[in-house]
């Protein structure tokens, strides 16, 4: 049965690596007028990057309304609504490659926008980043139809139940040509989590190399529109956790400085004067500030005020 159609979003890198920015802003103008305040602040070397990204992305737009019409001249229909961003490699990070083996619906796409782009491009080699496109699947459940927002590789694990009814762990593994830890996380996402689109067996919220899958015809939710998450990977766990140990460093710093400069300070005048000089790298959370004086006055940097808890002292 043909369970899930699909439309995709994807990202192609220029030269040899790329990765995808999820475009959700609101405007050009308002991003260009970020960017002019920060390089006034900060200078053009550390804007310099950055307005690289905005300007790839405002291409990329055209980009895509160039296949479009040139879809349209030749006649082109394709199994699935493609969306492509190309990118230019030295303006963003760099993401974990894979050979990954699309679906069917997918090469089609592929093969087209590659006919597009090497006729009006040369000398320029394209990447495509799997772990940084999204599609949305059309599912069609027993219940009801529903429209699922995935990763790409949760619609290529999903698009191979249209060819068969079940699929062992390490079918799905040669199938896919992807990693033990990216099949593990993958299928964890579809069968054991939120939405369990896919049904396993035997049951359970472990992944296995005996488990069997089928596609669950009656899952069903009151949503007509779904957005399925996966977990991250220990890459993008190991970056948050280093941001969230900076960011910790610069609170401390802050407390401090302000501290040794006023020797006595009230707390909510301490947290205002501290949140006012991280302002211009990030938005410091009030909790994390409170937790930051209370781990510092633990160390013996501050000391609260014997006979009012909300005066500080600067501990020399």
């Amino acid at each position: 049965a043909h369970w899930f159609a699909a439309a995709w979003c994807c990202c192609w890198g220029c030269c040899c690596c790329c990765c995808c920015l999820q475009d959700k802003s609101a405007s050009d103008d308002h991003e260009r007028s970020i960017l002019t305040r920060l390089k006034q602040q900060c200078g053009a070397q550390f804007t310099s990057k950055m307005e690289g990204m905005v300007t790839d992305l405002q291409l990329a737009r055209e980009k895509q309304q160039n296949f479009d019409e040139w879809k349209q001249r030749r006649n082109k229909q394709l199994p699935i609504d493609l969306s492509v961003t190309v990118l230019t490699t030295g303006f963003w990070p760099t993401y974990k490659s894979m050979d990954l083996a699309l679906p069917s619906e997918m090469v089609e796409g592929i093969e087209a926008f590659k006919e597009f782009y090497e006729a009006e491009t040369k000398h320029r080699k394209l990447t495509w980043v799997y772990t940084q496109g999204t599609a949305v699947l059309k599912g069609n459940f027993d219940i009801k139809s529903l429209e699922l927002v995935l990763s790409t590789l949760q619609a290529a694990t999903l698009l191979l139940f249209n060819e068969a009814e079940e699929l062992s762990y390490v079918e799905v593994q040669e199938r896919l040509n992807l990693q033990e830890e990216d099949v593990t996380r993958l299928l964890h996402s579809l069968s054991c989590a939120k939405y369990q689109i896919l049904s396993k067996e035997p049951a359970g919220r472990t992944i296995t190399k005996a488990d069997k899958y089928r596609l669950n015809v009656k899952f069903t939710d009151r949503m007509k529109r779904i957005k399925v998450p996966l977990p991250p990977t220990d890459e993008k766990k190991k970056v948050i956790e280093d941001v969230d140990k900076d960011r910790r460093y610069a609170i401390d710093a802050a407390i401090v400085r302000t501290m040794k400069s006023r020797k006595v300070l009230q707390h909510q005048q301490l947290v205002l004067e501290v949140v006012q000089q991280l302002s211009r790298m990030f938005k410091p959370d009030f909790k994390l500030i409170k937790k930051r004086i209370e781990d510092l006055i633990s160390r013996d940097y501050l000391e609260r005020d014997k006979d009012n808890p909300q005066l500080f002292k600067y501990l020399a």
